[in-house]
């Protein structure tokens, strides 16, 4: 079925890393297709579309421009965009369709978008086309500035609206960790040092793409279009956390520029004031961590943590396992039987386990720290239920929802 639908091609990256230069650049280069572009852009008139007008020489024949303004096509466009799919499929004179997604979009919804039918339209992507190839353009000179300024798409006056209060540097990793390609862009602005040490932190935040070097946007349209990389599955698994997750052990290994990761695992709880303390001042020499925290005051349900630069988010995943009633228990051991094997007689699932990735970070000072914040065999003998916890509450959270907690 694959083979009869039109590949498709979506470029993600921040506000300003250069989608538009490489988008220029892939229609201008003799491929021979004919390509259908849909630009989107927040601003109610669409400047990215303007310079690709300006730029190409896009021939009624053989390529069309399709604009989507005041809107995201990652949400509120996002029915329109598969509107906008299928009217260019069902024409049936494009050999490919070429996706420039707002700066601030991410890409994760996007994907989805091809993925699975629109319940609400009925209508099924996956007939008409596929997705062959999702790139992320990351600006080499602004990341490092934009990874750790602290500021919110509002603060930028870049949001969707006034309510739209994600993080920068969360919407950098979102585009980073899910992507086929790497675009590493402006190269041309920062010394070979810069690039080294830049490269060698993306592939740790993303060791499966493909990670190519560019100026103004210059790259061989080969490594874009027909690919044949994209595959949701494979690239719902790429990130660099997960790699680490999934080792059987780990240690701590000198790497160029001191780019280190480590996975902390106990199967003991963290007292939630001194866990809160730890958060609260947060060693930057970590710019990265994701995981699943257990603590003592709320010990039916695994938390969630994601952080990334000075971007702390912390929320439910669901119950344990091993708070489930025992029948419950049963089903889950029935369906995945290995599981059983690996459970603590006492706290059966309940563990920490944190992904950290960082640059010359002092891992057994830092882990040292962490362990302090672990319940002492004292207090593993107290009533947990009393133990002071300034966290956010989670009876104040949807199951499954995160919140954002800043330090």
């Amino acid at each position: 079925m694959q083979n009869h639908t039109i590949p498709v091609t979506v470029l993600s990256g921040y506000l300003g890393s250069g989608k538009t230069t490489v988008l220029n650049h892939l229609l201008n280069h003799q491929h021979g297709m004919r390509i259908a572009v849909i630009v989107n852009d927040m601003s109610e008139i669409n400047v990215d579309a303007n310079l690709i007008k300006q730029n190409t020489s896009l021939s009624r024949t053989k390529e069309q421009l399709v604009e989507m303004t005041n809107g995201c096509i990652c949400c509120t466009l996002r029915q329109d965009l598969v509107e906008e799919v299928r009217a260019l499929a069902e024409k049936g004179r494009f050999d490919y369709i070429l996706i420039e997604s707002s700066g601030i979009s991410e890409p994760i919804p996007v994907a989805q978008t091809f993925t699975y039918v629109d319940e609400e339209l009925g209508v099924n992507l996956s007939e008409f086309c596929h997705l062959d190839c999702m790139v992320t353009v990351v600006d080499a000179n602004r990341f490092w500035h934009d990874f750790s300024s602290g500021e919110s798409l509002l603060d930028r006056k870049q949001g969707i609206d006034d309510t739209d209060v994600r993080e920068v540097v969360d919407l950098l990793i979102d585009q980073i960790e899910f992507c086929d390609v790497l675009l590493l862009n402006k190269c041309d602005l920062v010394d070979e040092e810069h690039l080294q040490k830049l490269e060698q932190m993306l592939r740790k935040l993303q060791p499966d793409a493909k990670l190519i070097r560019t100026t103004h946007g210059r790259v061989n349209p080969r490594e874009l279009l027909n690919t044949h990389r994209f595959d949701f599955e494979k690239s719902s698994m790429a990130a660099g956390w997960i790699h680490e997750l999934q080792k059987a052990s780990h240690t701590p290994e000198t790497e160029e520029y001191g780019i280190t990761s480590f996975v902390y695992r106990r199967q003991k709880p963290f007292h939630p004031q001194r866990i809160a303390q730890w958060l609260e001042n947060w060693p930057p020499e970590v710019v990265r961590a994701k995981g699943m925290m257990w603590l003592a005051s709320r010990n039916d349900v695994a938390i969630t943590f994601s952080q990334a630069g000075p971007s702390i988010q912390i929320g439910i995943s669901g119950y344990w396992v091993a708070a489930l009633p025992e029948e419950e228990q049963a089903d889950v051991f029935a369906q995945e039987p290995e599981w059983e094997a690996t459970f603590h007689p006492v706290w059966g699932d309940r563990i920490n386990e944190i992904v950290l990735i960082g640059i010359d970070v002092d891992w057994p000072g830092l882990i040292e720290s962490l362990d302090e914040c672990l319940l002492t065999d004292d207090e593993v003998a107290e009533d947990w239920s009393q133990f002071t916890d300034s966290l956010p509450l989670y009876e104040d959270w949807e199951m499954d929802s995160e919140e954002a907690w800043i330090q």
